[in-house]
């Protein structure tokens, strides 16, 4: 159930590149909310500015000015401490292209952000048992990332986002290297989990089969929100694809063009 806090604000965040009379504004006053246990999805065209937002909200990239709240606190604010906790266990990344370390097995993967920060074994195992049973992964555990299928890395790279058990989940593209039904698995794996848990998702994604797993989505072009699709309560997920189909369409036109 989604309570009324707000779990991220995101305020008139702006992205510059370039000087003087060469600036390109990778985003230009974005602001949104995302509440404690929403599935977000971030979709637009390449170069609309959906992975510089998303790079922002990790601290990966800094905005040119504006802010991003995390449960109230100023991310940008944060001391070299403060910091560290929050990539390290305040939000999960799922990566497109997986990430995962080649000599390290799906487990000595999926534990390492907690081998990082100490976490005492017993409970990290406890954890991983969970995840990797939610996730269909406990027969690959002892496999290394050579010994699997794209879909069986996407699987341990989501369990690795999920194991500090995070405030939010940031996933960018995380389909975008799959094949469809690897794809379909992958997020039916995330959906279930947005569910069960309440975990919170926001994932920036170009494909909208995968996008129409989210409860709600925003559309950014040209460094701008212009349209936002809410699925309602007893929407099917083909309508709910219907919808984001027919905003894509419109894409080229503008935003006083969009359905």
């Amino acid at each position: 159930m989604v309570s009324q806090g707000k779990l991220l604000e995101v305020q008139d965040l702006q992205k510059n590149y370039g000087k003087k009379n060469n600036i390109t504004k990778a985003l230009n006053g974005v602001s949104f909310d995302i509440l404690p246990g929403e599935f977000l999805g971030i979709m637009g065209p390449s170069g609309s500015g959906k992975t510089t937002l998303l790079n922002c909200i990790a601290t990966i990239i800094k905005p040119t000015s504006g802010r991003v709240l995390l449960n109230g606190n100023n991310i940008s604010a944060f001391d070299s401490k403060n910091l560290a906790e929050y990539r390290g266990s305040r939000i999960g990344y799922l990566f497109q292209d997986f990430e995962l370390l080649d000599n390290l097995t799906g487990q000595e993967n999926i534990l390492l952000p907690l081998s990082i920060h100490g976490v005492n074994f017993a409970k990290a195992r406890a954890k991983l048992d969970e995840l990797a049973g939610l996730l269909e992964i406990t027969n690959i555990l002892h496999k290394f990332p050579s010994q699997m299928s794209g879909g069986q890395k996407q699987r341990v790279a989501a369990a690795r986002s999920l194991i500090s058990d995070p405030d939010i989940v940031l996933a960018d593209e995380p389909t975008g290297a799959l094949d469809t039904r690897s794809a379909r698995t992958l997020m039916n794996k995330l959906e279930a989990i947005n569910r069960s848990s309440g975990r919170t998702i926001l994932m920036v994604s170009h494909d909208p089969n995968a996008a129409s797993f989210c409860s709600r989505i925003l559309f950014i072009q040209d460094g701008v929100i212009f349209h936002e699709l809410r699925r309602t309560h007893d929407e099917s997920q083909e309508k709910f694809y219907e919808r984001i189909l027919q905003v894509l369409a419109q894409l080229g036109g503008g935003s006083a063009n969009v359905l």
